[in-house]
């Protein structure tokens, strides 16, 4: 309450800014409240007869401080993490920038992969940030050295403000280097040229699954989802454990073409349900065609997409697999970034036919691969030449060498090639793989041989994170 006020000459004045008292003017007279005793002078002569007023922080500021803190424990963090290229730390070699955490925990901050940089950099740099306590989630947006354009384009750093003027560093924490090209601050308003989402993937999600080999194509209509089916299959013959996932969510035929039209079973108690894959020819199956009707058109937008893989590779009772093939949609879209995000693969293996129209799509889908550091297992060429039943001669419908071609351009293995032949379409509609059906045939042979390629390669390399 304010004090009272006696006299002509009483002079109170208050600024209102901020809600802060600025200046009380000592009246001539004043009393307490119980108006028996003079309260005591001003300190000074024409002084406030109070102190400042001060008010306790509101939860917002203290909640961007305590941030602050945040932002500088992930800082240190990573300045632990070592590049073995360069035997520098990553913030003291300018790889990581704008680190920041908002008011729910959540860092984030831009990481810059050089070339030769190992690809399990960032995955060390994502776990440093998240061994962080208070910190719920950590998102990383890499910079990749594919786009020097996009770097030429960037000016300033990310300690500087939008007026070009250096942002103060809080005490005891560490400042970035000069700003380089590559490594400005998390693009705002979502992915920029050059820039995707990073490839880190979580940890526990397909734990029992022992090699992922993603396969795609740059276009539909090659055959990619004939090449799955049969290289499954094949492994289960081998007397592998096998999981196929459908990863095309608009055009699931993995149930056709393995001859299956159940539904899968659920299982668990309410709240931690798990869906149990469908098993045929001794394959272990998911896809979106097993949960819809036969008419009933997938329509989803990108994040729908991502919770459907997500529910794929997290809520199905795989068990304990030696390999799981997915089959990828066509393109370089939503499906392919979510799976990279989400699991460590092995590799992924391409599907193309001979000609330019579709090799030249074959081709982006391999840089896609590359760009989110995932290893190019081989090129498949798919219907290379029709043998012209009772002659032997043999019509090569789309061209012939146009995947082997594009397969030393880009310096990747040459697996080999795929005829047409009636065993597949028959194979196909009949819900056998051709590997099974018609393990003579043409196509058979030959798929069995990129079968026992992919085999051979997975047996070599390091184990999966």
């Amino acid at each position: 309450m304010a004090p009272e006020r006696s006299g002509s000459d009483a002079d109170f004045r208050l600024s209102n800014q901020s809600g802060i008292a600025r200046n009380f003017t000592r009246p001539a007279k004043l009393r307490n409240r119980a108006g028996t005793a003079p309260l005591p002078a001003a300190r000074r002569p024409g002084g406030p007869l109070f102190p400042p007023l001060t008010f306790p922080k509101s939860p917002r500021y203290l909640q961007r401080m305590s941030n602050n803190g945040l932002a500088d424990a992930v800082t240190r963090a990573l300045g632990g993490v070592v590049n073995p290229v360069t035997g520098q730390d990553v913030i003291d070699s300018g790889q990581v920038a704008g680190v920041t955490v908002d008011e729910r925990g959540n860092a984030r901050f831009a990481f810059s992969l050089r070339r030769g940089d190992p690809g399990a950099l960032v995955r060390q740099a994502r776990a440093a940030a998240e061994a962080v306590d208070g910190i719920s989630a950590v998102k990383v947006d890499v910079r990749l050295p594919q786009s020097p354009a996009t770097a030429e384009r960037e000016t300033g750093s990310p300690d500087e403000t939008p007026g070009g003027r250096s942002r103060p560093t809080a005490p005891g924490s560490r400042s970035p280097p000069s700003p380089r090209p590559l490594s400005s601050q998390p693009p705002k308003g979502g992915l920029q040229p050059g820039s995707v989402p990073a490839p880190t993937p979580k940890p526990g999600v397909l734990a029992g699954v022992r090699r992922i080999v993603a396969i795609s194509s740059g276009k539909g209509g090659v055959g990619k989802s004939m090449v799955a089916t049969n290289l499954a299959a094949h492994a289960a013959s081998r007397g592998r454990t096998v999981g196929l996932m459908d990863a095309d969510i608009y055009g699931p035929n993995i149930p056709v073409m393995f001859g299956e039209a159940r539904r899968p079973a659920v299982t668990g108690a309410k709240g931690s349900e798990m869906i149990v894959p469908l098993e045929s020819h001794g394959v272990r199956l998911m896809s979106l065609g097993f949960l819809l009707e036969r008419e009933q058109p997938a329509i989803m937008r990108g994040p729908l997409i991502a919770g459907v893989l997500k529910q794929f590779m997290e809520q199905v009772s795989w068990g304990r697999l030696d390999l799981m093939i997915v089959d990828m949609p066509p393109g370089t879209g939503d499906a392919q970034l979510s799976l990279v995000q989400t699991v460590d693969l092995d590799g992924a293996l391409m599907v193309t036919t001979p000609q330019k129209v579709a090799t030249g799509d074959v081709r982006r889908g391999v840089k896609m691969f590359e760009r989110v550091n995932t290893r190019v297992m081989g090129i498949v060429e798919n219907m290379c030449g029709f043998r012209i039943p009772g002659t032997g001669e043999v019509l090569d419908l789309f061209g012939r060498g146009g995947g082997e071609d594009l397969a030393r351009e880009l310096s990747v293995p040459f697996l080999g090639r795929i005829p047409l032949d009636m065993a597949v379409r028959e194979a196909g509609d009949q819900g056998q793989p051709t590997v099974l059906s018609a393990p003579g045939s043409d196509a058979g042979l030959a798929l069995a041989k990129v079968g026992d390629e992919l085999l051979a390669t997975l047996e070599g390399l390091p184990p999966r994170q």
